[in-house]
């Protein structure tokens, strides 16, 4: 069994004051702390000072730990920053791409407008598409440039349909089905259509190369006016397509024109809407099975 732990300090008087020092000081806080509790509870306004002092002392702390944790927070926000850059900047010049094509094709039509309010004082119209439909194959393995559309004749369409994606032209209907289409891609090697430059009366053919890519051939040779970005719609010329619908983009001067990038890639579109043919009687060659069709 453990000693008892012994209660009394036994004989020493260093210890015996030790212990009444202690009950003494024990008894003043006591009696300090009732008096300021009873004061504060009496006149709350007398520790304003105090606690003004107090404050004032710890305010520089406080300073420091607010500026260290803004700090913080701002570091934080920089190195999420950093890394939503990439993202951030590869969705910026998308929207920058599409802006610039509404744009050139705003141009265009305003131009297009314009001219043909002053030659003939036409009116505006809009155009309502035949149908929309999604591209339910392609032929990626072929040295030619085809696509097929899930709607055919049941459905309005007809061959010499121009085909039409959210940004451009992606071709014309070629031949036509009672529930299905193939239609000729605008890259295609047997492909031609007549476009202008947005900004100007600058016009040429567009001719499918096969590779993904158009060949822009000027009509009136010499000087080439042609830019590297330059974009091409549609001139109106065969009557086929309407005018001022965006077609290329260029991205390399050849001695005779350009070549292009087209802008309504069909590997990229999901959904196309064929548009009825703009001036069908303007389209000639009653031996076609465009006309025979036309003419029915």
């Amino acid at each position: 069994m453990a000693p008892p732990s012994k209660r009394r300090p036994g004989h020493s008087r260093r210890a015996q004051y030790g212990i009444f020092t202690g009950y003494v000081v024990a008894g003043i806080g006591a009696l300090l702390g009732a008096v300021l509790l009873g004061l504060s509870l009496w006149r709350p306004a007398s520790f304003n000072g105090p606690r003004t002092v107090a404050i004032d002392a710890v305010a520089p702390a406080g300073q420091v730990s607010a500026t260290v944790r803004t700090s913080g927070q701002g570091l934080i926000d920089s190195v999420r920053g950093f890394y939503r850059a990439g993202s951030q900047n590869a969705q910026l010049k998308r929207e920058m791409e599409l802006a610039r094509i509404r744009l050139a094709e705003a141009e265009a039509v305003a131009q297009e407008n314009k001219r043909l309010k002053a030659l003939f004082g036409l009116r505006d119209t809009n155009v309502e598409p035949v149908v929309v439909s999604r591209i339910v194959g392609s032929s990626a393995s072929s040295t030619r440039r085809f696509a097929y559309l899930g709607a055919g004749s049941s459905r309005g369409v007809i061959a010499g349909m121009p085909v039409r994606g959210p940004r451009g032209v992606v071709g014309r209907v070629l031949e036509v089905g009672r529930n299905s289409s193939r239609l000729l891609l605008l890259t295609d090697s047997q492909s031609v259509l007549p476009v202008r430059r947005a900004q100007d009366d600058v016009v040429a053919l567009a001719e499918g190369r096969g590779d993904g890519l158009l060949r822009i051939r000027l009509i009136n040779l010499g000087i080439n006016p042609l830019k590297v970005g330059d974009v091409f719609v549609t001139s109106g010329a065969g009557g086929y397509y309407r005018p001022g619908v965006a077609v290329a983009v260029v991205s390399e001067l050849t001695n005779d024109g350009a070549l292009a990038r087209i802008i309504s890639d069909p590997a990229a579109t999901d959904f196309v809407s064929v548009d009825p043919i703009w001036q069908p009687d303007a389209i000639t060659g009653a031996a076609t099975p465009i006309a025979e069709q036309l003419s029915e």
